[in-house]
């Protein structure tokens, strides 16, 4: 019955975590189920609290800097477009002020220029911004 208990607390702090956001009860959570565990193997209720005690603080002070600081780092990657910005690109067709075409990577970008400018095919260019799914350019210097 213990085992079970255990596995119910352990369970509920895990789908409290996805609330949160936090990082705690998804700790405690685990560590509920690691006293589940060794209930379930036949510990008796002293053991239990121990273990969950001490997953607990090995988690919360362990783990969970470890995971915030990964997360953290990947929060701080630029996203597609953002890469983009101050990438060199080449001019796949005139682009004017109404439009055009670039290829940024191996990618080929509907674009138009930032101001006014005309830019002949195969001349470098550089992103300045992205508008939707259009390149806005400049000559390249």
């Amino acid at each position: 019955m213990a085992a079970l208990i255990w596995l119910i607390v352990g369970i509920l702090l895990v789908i409290a975590e996805v609330l949160s956001g936090d990082f705690v009860l998804v700790m405690l959570g685990a560590a509920a189920l690691a006293a589940a565990g060794v209930t379930a193997l036949g510990a008796g209720d002293l053991v239990s609290v121990l273990v969950f005690a001490a997953t607990s603080v090995g988690l919360i002070v362990g783990a969970r800097p470890l995971l915030k600081k990964r997360l953290q780092l990947g929060s701080s990657v630029k996203m597609h477009h953002e890469a983009l910005l101050g990438s060199r690109a080449v001019a796949v067709s005139e682009v004017d002020e109404h439009g055009g075409q670039v290829k940024i990577g191996g990618d080929t970008w509907s674009a138009r220029t930032l101001d006014g400018s005309v830019i002949a095919a195969g001349d470098a260019v550089t992103v300045v911004e992205i508008s939707g799914a259009t390149a806005v350019v400049i000559a390249a210097v």
